[in-house]
């Protein structure tokens, strides 16, 4: 499987523009994630808490989640949990960061070692502070509001609310924790000698726990109390699983945790991106203004939604650009038609179909050691996907009769011919007309079917055939027909860059690409187009698949609104229900289509 003090950071706080609508139709108030989280810590899941009250392992509060369950008290006399292996449950638990408000902020803390101290009374706090080498530092955590105690003159700095325990325990010596306090346990499995305040569950940590000490405690107080349910389906799992599904949220809210500001992201498209894009506490800033931002400070691109000199701005102001573009597994229906992506795709050196320049992706595919188990996971994901008539956009199985025998059936997919994909990786080629008059060139006696780009067909995008011209270089468009369909009845697939030549591969038909899509120069396809020399590894289509569809994009569940690995939503774009009722967004976006394509069949007939 798969701020410096407090709650708050820069970006995010300086609006100006009014709230947008949510998936409910509500107004969103730019505060409602950081209310929640607040909520979260001070009720369910605060540290302070009595340890029995909690699971040790806790669902992060993602912006616009559902909180399904995840974890419920086993009853009195039911088995205790079947994993065996305490001692690689733990390092399970530790090598993940994991457990407790891992989700929460991280606040500067001294670069040389510190002491940690989480004592809620502020007079038994001081007591224990005058045993502490007065020149070692202390970072004092506390409930937001609480007394802090007399003051002294030893170097100290307070965090207050949400905080991951993890960080907080990165750099400390020792750690002053109350005993019914998890982070005792936590200090422990950190590394962190722990001095226990008071009675409590883990009392008996306090000093220099034995190893079987701390494995007796965790059972008792992690493990045992509480059955694990897969947040998605609803199945029970193992404590194991648990522990990869809060490592895999974790290590999605760690890569977002330095970007301070998203620029150029629709309204519509917020409700979806906001949880793959969230750092844990703070909301996305999708309103910071730009003059808010300092030197170095990472902000999310939609590059394509962004005026240039805004673009300009953020250069010279030297903020580090992440592009985010839609994921290849994105919806049941069109961006074109705001219809909001449930996977996006993050790279921090170029977008992904860019070919001057390498990508995340690319250098993945170039130096990236496959593990068995993520090559087992791309075969199945690859096996579903195809089984179940999945694409970019749509899903479900259709058949189609050949059209004519004894001839070479090729399917050409058109694109938006000033989509990025095609400007930046077309190698020139930006006309879907010159594509389909090269492709005739290299197979004069083939059966060419034309697929038009569905944003095209749609009437929203450029990179429209007129019909008569069409068909005197294709034999035939195919503008209606599912594209998985269209790549089953194929014999051969001729792209410049489009999807469909990696849904292709998918489905083991030969590809011949024009331009440099991200999945050419691989060994995988034959190309025509000018593919950089800097691509030189070779790959198996599962190599392929998974370094694609499984590291590089980010998935959320439609169901709870949970980042999600990719097996998840494909399942779910699977199942019949799959479509959402349509908002007015779309319809209206839809009819305009319809009006605009009309337009355009008038121009044409006159």
């Amino acid at each position: 499987m798969l701020a410096v003090e407090g709650q708050t950071g820069r970006g995010g706080t300086s609006l100006d523009e009014p709230d947008r609508p949510g998936r409910d139709g509500k107004a969103v108030s730019s505060r409602r994630h950081a209310d929640r989280a607040r909520d979260v810590a001070t009720g369910l899941t605060g540290l302070s808490l009595q340890s029995s009250v909690e699971p040790f392992l806790r669902v992060p509060p993602f912006p616009g989640s559902k909180a399904p369950v995840f974890a419920r008290r086993t009853p009195p006399g039911e088995p205790a949990s079947s994993d065996d292996g305490i001692d690689s449950l733990i390092e399970a638990v530790r090598r993940g960061r994991v457990g407790g408000s891992y989700w929460g902020c991280q606040p500067t803390i001294p670069s040389q070692s510190y002491v940690l101290v989480r004592v809620r009374d502020s007079g038994e706090r001081a007591r224990r502070l005058e045993s502490v080498d007065p020149e070692i530092p202390v970072v004092l955590w506390c409930d937001s509001g609480v007394s802090q105690g007399r003051s002294s003159e030893r170097p100290t700095r307070t965090v207050t609310g949400i905080c991951d325990p993890w960080h907080l325990l990165g750099g400390a010596s020792a750690a002053i924790v109350d005993s019914d306090d998890e982070l005792c346990l936590l200090a422990v499995l950190a590394g962190v000698a722990v001095e226990c305040v008071g009675p409590g569950a883990y009392a008996e940590l306090g000093g220099i726990a034995s190893a079987s000490a701390v494995a007796d405690i965790f059972r008792r107080y992690a493990i045992d109390p509480f059955t694990y349910f897969d947040p998605y389906t609803g199945d029970p799992i193992s404590f194991r699983q648990a522990v990869e599904y809060c490592s895999f949220w974790r290590n999605l809210i760690d890569s977002n945790r330095d970007i301070r500001a998203a620029v150029g992201f629709a309204f519509w498209k917020r409700p979806t991106v906001e949880p793959l894009l969230w750092s844990g506490v703070n909301d996305t800033a999708f309103r910071a203004r730009r003059s808010s931002l300092a030197k170095g400070d990472a902000v999310a691109l939609w590059r394509a939604r962004t005026s240039p000199s805004a673009i300009a701005d953020l250069e010279r102001r030297g903020a580090r650009l992440v592009e985010v573009e839609d994921g290849f597994i994105r919806s049941a229906g069109l961006g074109a038609d705001c219809i909001p992506p449930l996977s996006i795709v993050v790279d921090r050196l170029a977008a992904h179909f860019e070919a001057e320049r390498p990508s995340e992706l690319e250098e993945m595919l170039q130096n990236h050691v496959f593990s068995t188990d993520v090559l087992e996971r791309a075969r199945e994901l690859r096996r579903l996907i195809v089984d179940s008539g999945i694409s970019k956009y749509d899903s479900g199985r259709h058949s189609l009769d050949r059209r004519v025998e004894h001839r070479l059936h090729i399917l050409v997919p058109g694109q938006v011919e000033d989509d990025r994909a095609v400007i930046s990786g077309g190698g020139g080629l930006t006309s879907n007309l010159e594509l389909l008059k090269r492709v005739r060139a290299q197979r004069p006696d083939a059966y060419i079917m034309y697929k038009p780009h569905p944003d095209v067909e749609a009437g929203h995008r450029p990179g429209a055939i007129p019909r008569e011209i069409c068909l005197s270089v294709a034999d035939e468009t195919v503008a209606s027909e599912p594209i998985s369909a269209l790549l089953d009845l194929a014999d051969e697939v001729h792209v410049n860059t489009s999807l469909a030549g990696f849904e292709a591969l998918m489905r083991d038909k030969p590809v011949t690409t024009y331009g440099v899509p991200f999945y050419s120069g691989w060994g995988l396809t034959r190309d025509v187009g000018p593919v950089p020399s800097r691509r030189t590894t070779r790959r198996t289509i599962d190599e392929l698949v998974a370094a694609v569809l499984l590291l590089y994009p980010r998935y959320l569940d439609p169901v709870t609104g949970l980042p999600c690995p990719a097996e998840v939503l494909v399942r779910r774009l699977a199942e019949p229900q799959a479509r959402r009722r349509e908002g007015i967004v779309v319809r209206f976006r839809k009819l305009q289509g319809s009006c605009r394509r009309g337009l355009a069949a008038l121009r044409r007939a006159q």
